[in-house]
């Protein structure tokens, strides 16, 4: 590169070029004879390995070795087989005849079906002394693994992101000042590819744009990070495998039934996807030019794309063993991170270090210690009470490389008031003193306190919270016959607080005091908004916007609920008065959904009614509501007379059908559809 343009084009690539230092470091130890002999460099489009190479060359080159390259971007030959190999060798000539030449191999995924030969025949001819680096965007197949010959000879070296002082380093190099580099960051992280081409559309533009990145750059980041797809199946599963935390079979299979397993099997082997226990996931960058081109180009699509995964995902969250609760959660919610979600989402797949798990018997003596720790003396006899009274209510968190508990959570189920449990817990007795004084449990109810203690070395930690809160909710949307859930909080300050209501949980006045401790305590009433409606809050408007409560559910007594059915009965033909019936705002009819609750209401007394005509037992029943609801009988008397029934006759039958009909629908209003009664 001798000419004045050359000098240029490499001195913009120096100032461009920042961190990279342990990969230079084995780079360097390879040249002086203390590594491998072939160094394979692989990452996804735009991380940086071309950039790599061109500084490993000046390395060797400042060493006084020898350097060849080969850029598989440019066909080293139009021929085919033999030939092919034999002009890729007439490229790699001064490797091949001097032991200390070092040949670079850039974009090798263009020449992935020569890996076999490179491994096999090309590389054993080397001299000794020689170094071979080879970059692409797919690791080393399993061949050089299997082959122990390849052992100590051969560096695997992925390339990863920027570190984020290096990224922020590189953006400044470009003009871009510190204050509106964050925009930049936020969605580049450490891309070096997204880094570059957004500081370029900074510079030019005079800084980066706050709404998200500029189309061009998303355009080109696509073209060259993934470049053509083979069909809008292949689109649509990226799309999902963006949009979603982690992307499974059962997912997919959500959107293409016939294609899953096929398209699923194609994600994984792409360069920018990695996988985890839970499913595959896109690197971050991908992840964020996916969404900002699919939202860009058919907002439509878009949410109705993100309904449907979080349809999947609600109903997993109800169905899937215990086991897998928390991954569930954890997706569900990853889908409401533009709606002011915790930031903890943006990083999903960071490392965790604490997994949930079950109790075992040496936890008995390390719940009272790690509450006691927690939150003093009086609080760890409240621990160990409910372990006595309720032991399969508890979890614990263990760290992963030691299984030490540093944190544990009860789930307390709480079906009555119990003088002992107030007692034991003030913040219990506080539970049970504002559902009594607010919304009285209902037959078959229960109310449910979530108790948790975290060693003070965890506190801060937010593997330990994630996981609790995530039990939390969990617990919450599984339940079916919750009325009121209770989050305690030792100590509470503004940031619990507005946590608390940004899930939909209202701080109640009185605040129970556990020895010296005072404890926020915060209730949601899950009759009043159920778990659908509270995530379709979570997905829009928070919760505690006051536009927001107004549309609240009721929460009628039995006897309320009783004399509210016999009059809508009554109204059946007055859709106006009907209107006016609480019934319309209750989980019986919003809970099916629908513009018209009036209309809904009408459905469900009548499908009530209906359904008595199929218990031979209360055919006459049946009759008697028929004849007053259905027929339109202008008077009792009248519908007695064409039963052709004595009216006392006419009168113990339809008292004993409306009996049955809010029997049946209080059941319907209590635990829902007969496939919800499992929980």
């Amino acid at each position: 590169m001798s000419g004045l343009l050359g000098w240029r084009l490499q001195a913009a690539r120096e100032l461009s070029f920042v961190g990279r230092r342990e990969e230079l470091a084995v780079f360097d130890a390879a040249l002086r004879g203390n590594g491998c002999n072939v160094l394979f460099v692989h990452g996804p489009g735009g991380i940086g390995k071309s950039a790599l190479l061109r500084r490993f060359a000046q390395q060797a080159a400042t060493l006084g070795r020898p350097v060849a390259r080969i850029d598989a971007r440019v066909p080293v030959s139009t021929d085919e087989g033999f030939e092919a190999f034999a002009a890729f060798e007439a490229k790699a000539a001064p490797v091949l005849h001097d032991g200390n030449a070092v040949l670079l191999i850039d974009a090798f995924e263009q020449i992935q079906d020569m890996e076999g030969w490179l491994r096999e025949v090309f590389l054993p001819k080397l001299p000794v002394g020689a170094l071979v680096v080879v970059a692409g965007r797919f690791p080393p197949d399993i061949q050089w693994q299997a082959d122990p010959g390849w052992t100590g000879a051969l560096g695997v070296l992925p390339l990863r992101d920027l570190a984020r002082d290096d990224a922020r380093a590189l953006v400044e190099s470009y003009g871009v000042p510190a204050d509106r580099a964050e925009p930049l960051l936020a969605f580049a992280g450490g891309h070096p590819l997204a880094l570059l081409l957004g500081a370029t559309m900074a510079a030019r533009n005079g800084g980066p744009s706050e709404r998200g990145p500029e189309q061009d750059v998303v355009a080109t980041l696509l073209d060259q990070i993934v470049g053509e797809v083979p069909s809008p199946s292949h689109q649509q599963a990226l799309e999902v495998c963006a949009h979603a935390y982690v992307t499974t079979e059962d997912l997919l299979r959500t959107f293409m039934p016939d294609e899953a397993a096929t398209l699923f099997r194609w994600l994984r082997r792409l360069p920018f996807v990695e996988s985890s226990s839970l499913g595959l996931y896109p690197h971050a960058v991908v992840r964020e030019a996916l969404e900002a081109d699919f939202r860009w180009r058919d907002p439509q699509g878009h949410a109705d794309m993100h309904e449907r995964i979080r349809a999947h995902l609600m109903e997993r969250v109800r169905t899937v063993g215990d086991s897998d609760v928390l991954g569930t959660v954890g997706a569900l919610l990853y889908l409401h991170r533009e709606n002011g979600e915790s930031p903890v989402f943006h990083d999903a797949h960071r490392q965790c270090l604490v997994q949930e798990d079950v109790l075992r018997g040496e936890d008995t003596g390390a719940l009272p210690r790690v509450a006691e720790a927690a939150e003093g003396a009086e609080s760890a006899a409240g621990a160990a009470f409910w372990l006595e009274r309720q032991p399969e209510a508890f979890r614990a968190y263990r760290l992963i490389g030691t299984g030490e508990p540093v944190a544990f959570s009860a789930w307390l189920r709480l079906p009555a008031p119990d003088d002992e449990e107030a007692k034991a817990d003030p913040v219990v007795a506080e539970a049970w003193a504002h559902a009594r004084a607010t919304a009285p449990l209902r037959t078959g109810e229960y109310l449910a306190v979530n108790r948790t203690w975290v060693e003070p070395a965890h506190s801060d930690n937010s593997s330990v919270t994630d996981l609790l809160h995530w039990r939390a909710i969990g617990n919450s949307l599984r339940s079916q016959r919750m009325a009121w859930s209770y989050i305690a909080v030792r100590g509470p300050g503004e940031a619990s607080v507005k946590r608390a209501r940004r899930y939909g949980m209202e701080e109640i006045d009185e605040q129970p005091k556990v020895g010296d401790e005072v404890y926020g305590l915060y209730a949601h009433d899950w009759r009043a908004l159920p778990g659908q409606a509270w995530l379709e809050r979570l997905n829009g408007a928070p919760v505690s916007d006051p536009e927001a409560r107004t549309t609240k559910l009721v929460v009628l007594t039995r006897v309320e609920f009783t004399e509210a059915i016999r009059q809508a009965l009554r109204q059946m033909g007055r859709p106006d008065a009907l209107a006016a019936s609480p019934l319309t705002r209750t989980r019986l009819v919003t809970e099916r959904g629908g513009p018209d609750p009036v209309g809904t209401l009408r459905d469900l007394l009548r499908q009530a009614i209906d359904d008595l005509g199929e218990d031979p037992r209360a055919a006459k029943f049946h009759r008697a509501l028929s004849a007053t609801y259905l027929n339109g009988a202008p008077t009792q008397e009248l519908a007695a007379e064409r039963l052709g029934l004595p009216f006392t006759t006419y009168r113990r039958h339809l008292m004993s059908g409306i009996e049955r009909v809010c029997a049946d629908l209080w059941r319907l209003e209590l635990y829902g559809p007969p496939e919800h009664h499992a929980r």
